[in-house]
């Protein structure tokens, strides 16, 4: 199963407004354990931070759940991963630091960093702590309560910018780029 290419035929997300209430909050005082081992600290953030979350990362020798083609927003965290991770060096050149965030463990994480070989680190909030907190828009897949796709932009702790539905999810990193040369 080739993760990184997209299915002509999924389904196009709609935006409920499940996101409108989130630009111009501050991130929770939470902390996340990093794929290098570190704990990430959301509310003390400082600069410009661009928090990428998705449902899971596929893994190619495991089957995707059942169905998970037809859920509007749910394939795609490869592609999205890899473009944050081809526009890596200019968010860098934007003074932006990129996470990714999942429900996933640590250690499946870092799993996917690895196959991927992103630069940057991914975020384990296997609560669903940041969803609660922030009443982040989730799904039900597999008997698990999982992110739906969203990024933030995020200045000194307070979200300056939603993407949400994000889709294609393939093109979200390019269009953060875009948005942060307009927003500098």
């Amino acid at each position: 199963m080739d993760l990184t290419q997209l299915p002509r035929d999924l389904p196009v997300p709609q935006d409920d407004g499940a996101a409108d209430h989130l630009v111009g909050l501050r991130l929770p005082a939470m902390t996340l354990k990093a794929t290098d081992g570190t704990s990430i600290s959301l509310g003390d953030m400082i600069g410009r931070v661009v928090v990428y979350i998705y449902p899971m990362t596929g893994r190619p020798d495991t089957p995707l759940p059942d169905n998970w083609d037809d859920i509007p927003g749910a394939r795609g965290c490869t592609p999205q991963s890899c473009g944050f991770k081809d526009h890596h060096a200019e968010l860098s050149a934007l003074d932006s630091k990129v996470y990714g965030l999942s429900s996933q463990s640590t250690s499946y994480q870092q799993e996917a960093k690895n196959r991927l070989e992103l630069p940057f680190e991914l975020l384990s909030d296997q609560a669903l702590q940041l969803a609660e907190n922030l009443r982040l828009p989730t799904f039900e897949a597999a008997g698990q309560q999982l992110f739906r796709r969203i990024t933030l932009v995020v200045l000194d702790g307070k979200i300056q910018k939603v993407f949400y539905p994000v889709f294609p999810p393939g093109e979200n990193a390019g269009d953060v780029v875009a948005w942060i040369n307009k927003n500098p």
